[in-house]
């Protein structure tokens, strides 16, 4: 059966920790940030010591995957509890974000292919792999990156590793490895918290 293209962004899949939460760390969005984050993007560093959205092609480390955000919010005027960042709305100051963000852990993410329609196959495992993003959803605040296979590279300047395939149960979405919009596992390439604190070259 063919798969859909239904993105949800990268879930944790393993971890150090203890389910939900698999230890999660906080980090700082800046309040007049407009770029919008969603559950289950890749996020980035940035050299005011905030974090923001990945883009494809940045060739830059990973500071971890967003899973919601705490903040004030001006038009409510109360403390909001959100699974994304709109992009505007908090008081000034900082914005409270959670993140995935242990070196060792896995995601599942779905593939997508920007030039063609081809799987992410077994021979692919160990190849590093950069990300496409169509945007999230605001009305479920759930992200809309996936793993671009057209990027499938031995060279290291991309973000993640793909670690596995997506087989399980049989017969249900994202578990056909012949077909476009698989589901695959990554680990990250070079996250933020890696403790030798020494990136793979072409990795800021």
């Amino acid at each position: 059966m063919a798969n859909t293209n239904s993105p949800f962004g990268f879930v944790p899949y393993r971890g150090n920790g203890a389910a939900p939460t698999y230890e999660l760390a906080t980090r700082q969005i800046a309040y007049n940030n407009t770029n919008q984050i969603f559950r289950g993007d890749a996020v980035k560093p940035l050299t005011t010591g905030y974090i923001d959205v990945m883009a494809a092609g940045g060739a830059v480390r990973c500071e971890g995957i967003f899973w919601g955000c705490k903040y004030t919010s001006v038009s409510q005027k109360r403390t909001v509890w959100s699974n994304y960042w709109p992009g505007a709305d908090a008081v000034s100051g900082s914005v409270e974000a959670y993140l995935y963000s242990n070196p060792q852990m896995q995601f599942e993410v779905q593939s997508s292919d920007s030039t063609g329609t081809a799987a992410i196959t077994f021979a692919n495992i160990g190849e590093y792999i950069d990300i496409a993003n169509a945007g999230g959803s605001t009305a479920t605040g759930i992200s809309g990156m996936t793993v671009d296979q057209d990027t499938l590279a031995t060279t290291v300047t991309h973000p993640f590793i793909i670690v596995g395939l997506v087989e399980t149960p049989p017969g249900s979405d994202g578990t056909d490895i012949t077909t476009e919009y698989n589901r695959v596992i990554v680990g990250f390439n070079n996250a933020s918290s890696r403790t030798n604190g020494a990136g793979p070259t072409g990795i800021a």
